[in-house]
C-alpha cells in the first residue's frame, strides 16, 4: 500500500504511525563542533593527590569540590607524571563494596594504575571517543611530559553542547510532554 506523502500525518490514520521510524533526522548538528580542541571545554584544574596518600583525603576533596575524580601523580603534585585515577565508582567497587577502612588506605592500592588521557591537543570528538569507548565519566588530560592538565568529565561536555546549542535545549517546555501552544493574540 503506497502513502501518500502530502496528505498531512493527522489524516492518514494507522499508517502514518509506521512511517515515521523511516523520516530522516534534522541536519542541524555541526560537526566542525567535534574538531574544536579539548580547551573549548570548561574544565577545572584536576585535584591532585599522591600515591601514599591516603582514601578518606581524597573523598574529602572530591565531596569538598564537588567533583567525581582525584589524579594521582608521583609525588602529588601537577609537577610529577600521572600515575592513577580515582574516582567515585572505586570508592563504591575497590573501598565500601571491600570493607576497606578509607582511613588506613593509600590510594595506591585502590585506584587505576595508568589510566588512559588524552594530550592538551586532542580534539572534542577524541574525548567523546575516549568517554563512549572506554566507558569513562572523566578522561585526565596531560602535557607532552605526562603530567596533568586538567580533567575532562561528562559535565563538561554536556554544558558544551548546551552553550553551541542553547536555543534547542534551553527553549523547552517546563515538563518533558507539555505540549506550548502559540499564544492568539488579544486573548
Amino acid at each position: 500500500m503506497a502513502i501518500d506523502s502530502d496528505i498531512p500525518v493527522a489524516e492518514r490514520g494507522d499508517e502514518a504511525y509506521f512511517e515515521v521510524s523511516n523520516r530522516q533526522r534534522p541536519q542541524g548538528f555541526d560537526a566542525r563542533l567535534l574538531q574544536e580542541p579539548l580547551t573549548v571545554l570548561p574544565t577545572r584544574r584536576p585535584i591532585v593527590f599522591g600515591e601514599s596518600d591516603t582514601v578518606s583525603e581524597a573523598m574529602r576533596a572530591m565531596q569538598s569540590e564537588h567533583r567525581g575524580v582525584v589524579l594521582v601523580t608521583e609525588d602529588g603534585s601537577a609537577l610529577s607524571r600521572l600515575t592513577g585515577v580515582f574516582t567515585e565508582r572505586d570508592v563504591l567497587n575497590r573501598v565500601i563494596d571491600r570493607g576497606r577502612n578509607p582511613t588506613k588506605l593509600a590510594l595506591c592500592e585502590v585506584m587505576t594504575l595508568e589510566p588512559e588521557a588524552l594530550p592538551v591537543e586532542a580534539s572534542v570528538a577524541w574525548v567523546l571517543n575516549k568517554m563512549c569507548v572506554g566507558g569513562f565519566r572523566h578522561v585526565p588530560v596531560v602535557d607532552g611530559s605526562g603530567r596533568p592538565t586538567a580533567v575532562v568529565s561528562v559535565r563538561d561536555v554536556v554544558q558544551f553542547l548546551v552553550e553551541a546549542f542553547p536555543s534547542e535545549v534551553l527553549n523547552l517546555p517546563p515538563e518533558y510532554g507539555d505540549v506550548v501552544y502559540p499564544t492568539r493574540e488579544g486573548a
